[in-house]
C-alpha cells in the first residue's frame, strides 16, 4: 500500500541532475560487489587440493591461478628467504581488497550527494509564492517538499547496499587471509626443516 503511493519516475526526476552521479555510485558499487564476490571465491583464493597437499605434509605445486598457487610457487623459488615470501602474501591480501575502498566512499558520499538535492529542492519550494495571498500554496509546498527529499531517499538506498557489500567482502577477505597465514607458516616451517637436514 505505502510504495503504490510513491511515484517512482517523479522521486527519479525530482532528482534533477543529482541522479547522475547517484546513478554513476549505484553502478559502480554493484560492479565492485559482484566482482570481487566471483574473485574472491573459494576455489580462486585457496583451492581445496593445495591446501590439503599444505596440511599433508606434501610438496604442492602452485598453480599461480590462485592466490595459494602463487604463494607456493614464489616460496619454491625463494626458499629460506622468510621475510619475502611472506611479504608477497601480503601483497596477495592486498590484492583482495582491490576496490573495496571505493565501496566505503560511495556509502559516505552518496547521502551527501541526495542531502545536495534535497537542499536545492527545498530552495525551489519555498521560491514558488502564490502571486494573490503572497504565500505558498499549501498543497504544492507539501508536495515539493516530499519529493524535494528524493535525492537523499536514493543516495540512502544506494549508502546501504554499499555498506552491507563492504562489510560482508571484508569479512571474507579476513577470513582467507587468516587461511593463507596458517597454511603459509606450514610451508616455511616444513622449509626450515628442510634446511636443517640438508646442512646436518
Amino acid at each position: 500500500m505505502f510504495f503504490a503511493s510513491i511515484d517512482i519516475v517523479r522521486i527519479v526526476r525530482e532528482a534533477g541532475l543529482l541522479i547522475y552521479p547517484l546513478g554513476l555510485c549505484s553502478l559502480v558499487a554493484t560492479f565492485i560487489i559482484f566482482e570481487r564476490l566471483v574473485a574472491l571465491r573459494k576455489s580462486a583464493v585457496i583451492p581445496e587440493d593445495l591446501a590439503e597437499a599444505v596440511i599433508e605434509g606434501r610438496a604442492p605445486t602452485g598453480d599461480k591461478r590462485s592466490a595459494l598457487g602463487r604463494i607456493l610457487n614464489f616460496a619454491s623459488r625463494h626458499t629460506g628467504d622468510t621475510e619475502a615470501t611472506k611479504a608477497y602474501a601480503r601483497l596477495e591480501v592486498i590484492k583482495m581488497e582491490r576496490g573495496v575502498s571505493y565501496l566505503d566512499t560511495i556509502y559516505a558520499a552518496a547521502p551527501l550527494i541526495g542531502l545536495i538535492g534535497t537542499v536545492t529542492g527545498l530552495l525551489g519550494a519555498f521560491s514558488v509564492v502564490d502571486p494573490q495571498t503572497r504565500m505558498p500554496d499549501p498543497v504544492q509546498f507539501t508536495e515539493s517538499v516530499g519529493y524535494a527529499l528524493s535525492a537523499t531517499v536514493l543516495g540512502l538506498c544506494i549508502a546501504l547496499p554499499a555498506l552491507v557489500g563492504s562489510g560482508l567482502l571484508q569479512r571474507v577477505i579476513e577470513k582467507h587471509a587468516a587461511q593463507l597465514d596458517v597454511l603459509l607458516e606450514r610451508v616455511l616451517a616444513r622449509q626450515a626443516d628442510e634446511v636443517k637436514k640438508s646442512a646436518s
